[in-house]
């Protein structure tokens, strides 16, 4: 079988005690239940927190604004390839939990992450990116909402996220999600999915980008196809036809021309994911994400599940302690990052207009709101990992 054919990375087979477990979870579970409230075992969560497992979905410089939008759709339908083998959870963030990185590009340019936390019931995260010299920035929140339904658990992606062509007033690109679904978890293989709609809209250049991530069907159809179109917002006008699957491989088609034949937009083979940079865990605040989860993660590496429930228990026994807190005093939450605005979104309290032109004061404002300690000193991404749980962690399989 070819490598654009296999599905195995989106397969698991789970051992006979994973499988007691699950099965005494869902005999309590009612259809189409909200999750978000679950505690879920520790063999079903993926080593990484929600909060960096955002930078997985995070250009065109073109001075043709029809280019800069297929360099968008590419950037945006390129992101979802990249997930763990098999089904997995990321671990549920606390209540002001953060993840910081960043990136150095192979045109030696760079850029920051932060995501934030802002909500736990419902369960909310804000995310900010932006690269200095590409003069590109990203806001968005991701709005997870979890449904039983029957042999799959169903996570409806809500939120939004924006990208923004600083150089381009007006030019910016709206995102939607697809949903997620893993399958099997009765019986079968458990086989992670999207499915539905998403969409990419610019209004500032007349454009969209449609598509459908189909589900495979019980009896017929093949895993991770999708079919979408790029069209004028005011015309209906089909520009490019796209196809193809999400895991492996995307092909683009060009309907302007009659004679075009499908192009590849994207294949997996043959990119590769650019490293993010995060500073070490001594480096790291309380309840940074990798600092935060470090004893769980080290659990589940070395496949001790009851150390990791336990680790784990012992972080939402703390969070629940911080409710009581607030609540005894009368105080809400205030996120460090983000604030929630008239729109109902969570936006950077860094003001994306406000960002500066030039690179250089661009990296140091950014980074300065980013990187800074409590105490106003940087973290310093150039220490060593001297954490000793972290070193004990064994590395990925």
């Amino acid at each position: 079988m070819s490598k654009h054919d296999d599905n195995a990375a989106a397969e698991e087979e789970l051992g006979d005690e994973s499988k007691s477990i699950i099965f005494s979870m869902i005999s309590q579970f009612t259809r189409d239940m909200d999750l978000s409230r679950i505690t879920f075992p520790t063999f079903v969560l993926e080593p990484r927190s929600f909060t960096e497992r955002v930078t997985d979905f995070i250009a065109s410089k073109s001075d043709d604004p029809v280019q800069r939008f297929v360099g968008v759709v590419k950037y945006y339908m390129s992101g979802w390839h990249i997930h763990p083998r098999g089904v997995k959870k990321p671990y549920n963030p606390i209540l002001g939990e953060f993840f910081r990185s960043q990136y150095e590009f192979d045109d030696a340019s760079g850029a920051y992450f932060v995501a934030e936390q802002v909500s736990h019931h419902p369960p909310i995260t804000a995310m900010f990116y932006h690269s200095p010299e590409h003069r590109i920035a990203i806001e968005g929140d991701l709005r997870p909402l979890s449904r039983f339904q029957g042999n799959s658990v169903g996570m409806l992606l809500g939120g939004y996220a924006k990208i923004h062509f600083l150089d381009r007033p007006g030019e910016i690109y709206e995102v939607t999600y697809p949903n997620m679904y893993a399958r099997g978890i009765l019986f079968g293989k458990m086989v992670l999915e999207l499915g539905e709609m998403s969409t990419v809209t610019c209004k500032h250049n007349d454009l969209v980008f449609e598509v459908e991530f189909k589900t495979k069907g019980i009896l017929w159809g093949a895993y991770n196809q999708i079919a979408g179109k790029i069209r004028r917002i005011s015309t209906n006008e089909t520009l490019f036809e796209i196809s193809g699957n999400w895991q492996t491989a995307m092909y683009i088609t060009d309907k302007r021309t009659s004679s075009a034949k499908p192009e590849v937009l994207f294949d997996s083979s043959s990119e590769h994911v650019v490293p993010q940079h995060v500073a070490c865990a001594s480096e790291q605040e309380p309840n940074e994400s990798r600092n935060l989860w470090k004893h769980v993660t080290k659990a589940i590496r070395e496949n001790n599940l009851n150390a990791a429930t336990t680790q784990k228990s012992a972080i939402e026994e703390q969070q629940r302690e911080h409710v009581k807190e607030r609540e005894a005093q009368g105080t809400r939450f205030e996120p460090r990052f983000f604030q929630l605005e008239i729109d109902g979104n969570y936006h950077p309290k860094l003001v994306i207009d406000d960002i500066p032109k030039e690179p250089e004061a661009a990296k140091q404002r950014v980074s300065q709101w980013i990187f800074a300690k409590p105490d106003g000193s940087m973290q310093d991404m150039d220490r060593s990992e001297d954490d000793p749980v972290v070193l004990a962690t064994p590395h990925k399989r």
